[in-house]
């Protein structure tokens, strides 16, 4: 069970990254109301929520963060370069705070931060005389506390609610006992006070909402009142005439006009959907055995209900898939204050544009892609990025772009990352490429080849070393997470325009809608999304002298290689071959199978620690049968037969 510093901390995580945000948005429009009111109310509420659930040491630091606002929201101070630098370190240093956990003291690094803060305070110019600030009016809210009764058993602080109540204006707090029982009948551990507020504050309902943003075990009714309005007395049902589990009952379902809105979304921990996951795959593997079991016994009832389950069970499974895909934006939202802290240190103008964040992909997906992007978009911004100087010489803006791009292809997302800056240096690269042994002066490579070396374990053109590259790690690692993922890379570059790297990923991880086929006596599933169409293979099919067969589909040559030769079955004489077109880094490729037997919902297993590293494998599946059949890799099997070819030549 999840406790109450677990939620603060879950939903303070969620508060930093969103503040992140909103404080390079202000860096943008330093002079937005609205952007300044956001990360107020963000510092109010980690202060207050933080001293609710124990981290006093955040509540103390915040609070100076916190005040430095207050002085540009009253208009006596700006929103300076100076002060969003200082604002985003110190916005870093409240989440190791956190990650520090509760009890934990001040550090020296708070004393540093909130003297920077208060003297950046302190001599922070007033707003201009031009420009008065409005007054802002002051309402009058009624509010009415009715703590749920295990409220304090579970950590709620209720003293230091009303605290923050009174810290928003002048406020007339009355205590209500009319729920205490009498002495012999009454649990010390059980909440039976409940509170009435008249607060006067300028600074509206969104402050209020705020302060109760974690105290999900209170019933909470809010009303605007005029200046003369009174408080109203406390609905009849939460009076002394009921008993108490009935009290609380009824304090929980207060009249649908005053109740505060209720979230209209559950927090589920990340490891109970992957539990859901497996249990769902488990069911998918019964399902096609019990497809099989219907189709041996020919039994008409049996194939009806089969029938049904199956649709059932493909129903639950993309209701389960939806609950894991998630929307790429906030993925995209951490890598504005990457570009902004690279520009300042490079010394390069470089602005972040994003596409399709709404664009949605499995969770375990989006974990694993922070890694790659923050690769990429760092050597597009070092390597690729021209300096201002050069950018003018070259008739460019002196304002670089790099773009992040997110959009759905099929079963596969694709993310590219494109820059305006020199492009990749094809000579450059097959030099250093010859320099490392990689490849001989002799051999001659197009362009996209060239450029697949960037990929290469160590390998790297940089000059000189910086804290951002040149150090021969970063783009290997890229295309290791990626094929991890059963995903690719492409790579496409023009001399002094710029540079596109596109990642191809797989929309889910988990169950995949594959083909089934068999080489030979054993089945494989191929990926449905790498398939593009099946064909017969005909009797007289070219073979070259190399060994690679080319075959005619519509007046285009697709080339094609046999499963079985490839992994050293034996094969079957068969005049009914099929072959399977794929499309692989955009290239279309055949690969020949014995028998096409269709389309196979797959439930993915991983292999073990000893098959791992084969390549060409993504993973296993169960049968209906029982039996178990190999995760065919296209692109991994295209790439290794393309290397073969290569030596054999």
């Amino acid at each position: 069970m999840t406790s109450p510093a677990d939620s603060f901390i879950q939903e303070a995580t969620d508060i930093l990254e969103g503040l992140e945000a909103i404080l390079l948005e202000l860096e943008a429009e330093p002079e937005s109301a609205a952007s300044v009111d956001a990360v107020f109310r963000a510092l109010h509420t980690l202060k207050g929520s933080g001293a609710m659930f124990g981290f006093d040491a955040l509540a103390r630091f915040t609070h100076h963060f916190e005040n430095a606002y207050d002085q540009i929201r009253e208009g006596r101070a700006r929103v300076t370069p100076e002060l969003i630098q200082l604002s985003l370190a110190s916005r870093d240093h409240i989440e190791r705070m956190i990650d520090a956990g509760p009890g934990a003291g001040d550090d020296p690094a708070s004393a540093v931060l909130v003297a920077e803060i208060e003297k950046l305070s302190g001599e922070a110019e007033p707003a201009a005389a031009s420009a008065p600030v409005t007054p802002k009016t002051t309402q009058r809210f009624t509010i009415r506390l009715v703590p749920d009764a295990l409220a304090l058993r579970n950590g709620t602080r209720l003293d230091l609610l009303l605290d923050e109540l009174c810290e928003l204006g002048d406020a007339v707090v009355t205590c209500h006992a009319d729920r205490v029982p009498r002495l012999g009948e009454m649990d010390p551990t059980v909440c039976h006070l409940w509170w009435t507020i008249e607060l006067d504050t300028s600074k509206g309902r969104d402050a209020i909402d705020e302060v109760f943003i974690f105290a999900s075990d209170c019933v909470i009714e809010i009303e605007e009142s005029t200046p003369d309005a009174t408080c109203e007395p406390v609905p009849a049902e939460i009076g002394s005439q009921m008993d108490a589990p009935a009290r609380v009952e009824a304090a929980k379902t207060p009249d649908a006009k005053t109740a505060a809105p209720k979230p209209d979304s559950v927090r589920v921990q990340s490891q109970r959907l992957d539990e859901l996951m497996d249990q769902l795959g488990e069911l998918v593997i019964a399902q096609a055995r019990l497809n099989r079991i219907a189709g041996d016994l020919d039994d008409v009832a049996l194939a009806g209900t089969a029938e049904e389950i199956g649709n059932l069970v493909s129903g639950l499974r993309d209701s389960i898939l939806s609950i894991r895909m998630l929307p790429i934006e906030p993925v995209f939202t951490k890598f504005r204050r990457v570009v902004r802290d690279l520009s300042t240190e490079l010394g390069k103008d470089v602005a972040l544009s994003t596409r399709g964040g709404e664009t949605e992909v499995d969770k375990n997906v989006i974990d694993s892609l922070t890694e790659p992007l923050v690769h990429i978009i760092r050597n597009s911004i070092d390597h690729g990025i021209e300096l201002p100087e050069a950018r003018r010489q070259a008739g460019k803006p002196e304002q670089a772009r790099v773009d992040l791009r997110a959009r759905q292809s099929g079963g596969k997302v694709l993310i590219s990352i494109t820059d305006d800056g020199a492009g990749l240096d094809a000579e450059a690269i097959r030099a250093r490429a010859i320099e490392r042994g990689l490849i001989t002066p002799e051999v001659e490579m197009s362009e996209e080849q060239l450029f697949g070396l960037i990929f290469e374990p160590g390998f790297s053109t940089a000059k000189t070393l910086s804290s951002v590259s040149g150090r021969g790690v970063g783009m290997d690692a890229v295309r290791r997470v990626i094929e991890d993922l059963r995903g690719s890379v492409d790579v496409r570059s023009q001399r002094g325009v710029g540079t596109e790297v596109t990642l191809c990923l797989p929309l889910t991880l988990a169950i995949i809608d594959g083909l089934l086929v068999k080489v030979g006596t054993e089945s494989f599933v191929i990926p449905l999304s790498s398939v593009e169409e099946c064909v017969e293979l005909p009797p007289d099919d070219d073979v070259r002298a190399s060994g690679r067969s080319i075959l005619h589909i519509r007046n285009e040559l697709v080339p094609f290689l046999s499963l079985d030769r490839l992994f050293g079955f034996e094969r079957l004489h068969s005049d009914d071959r099929r072959v399977v077109i794929t499309s692989v880094d955009g290239r279309r490729t055949g690969l020949v199978v014995d028998e096409v037997i269709g389309q196979h919902q797959t439930v993915i297993k991983p292999l073990s620690i000893y098959h791992r590293g084969i390549e060409g494998l993504a993973g296993s599946t169960i049968l209906g049968d029982g039996s178990v059949a190999l995760i065919l890799d296209a692109a991994a099997i295209v790439k290794r037969a393309q290397s073969a070819l290569k030596v054999a030549a």
